[in-house]
């Protein structure tokens, strides 16, 4: 079995309109993404070319414009539309997605609430 190689992309900060209540809905709040993705570079390695990768600025892009775009109720749906969105790409097998939701709604004092999830190209 081969193993896969790791390139990880952490703390892509986007401004969303993602929550249940409606002043998160209104007044929007950051959302930052950490992601992982799971692909073999040996060929881009070899061949040192990055078409023979994932351009990670372009996947860097794909992540902000789904924080930026169409409001969900929860960060998990929101982690999963990043996923689908990064499993695009057809040398990524595996991706690991991190929402951080450091304004959540939340009474007490606190530094971050987090959601991650991992999903694979087979088992979408």
């Amino acid at each position: 079995m081969n193993e896969l190689d790791e390139i990880t992309l952490t703390g892509l900060r986007g401004f969303g309109f993602h929550g249940v209540y409606p002043d998160e809905r209104r007044d929007g709040q950051e959302f930052i993404v950490d992601v992982t993705l799971a692909l073999d570079t040996r060929r881009a390695a070899a061949s040192d070319d990055v078409t023979d990768t994932v351009h990670y600025g372009e996947v860097a892009d794909d992540v902000v414009a789904v924080i930026t775009g169409a409001p969900v109720d929860l960060i998990e749906t929101l982690a999963a539309r990043i996923a689908d969105v990064v499993l695009q790409r057809a040398t990524v097998q595996h991706v690991r997605v991190t929402v951080h939701k450091p304004s959540a709604p939340i009474t007490v004092p606190f530094t971050d609430v987090t959601l991650t999830i991992a999903r694979d190209r087979t088992k979408r």
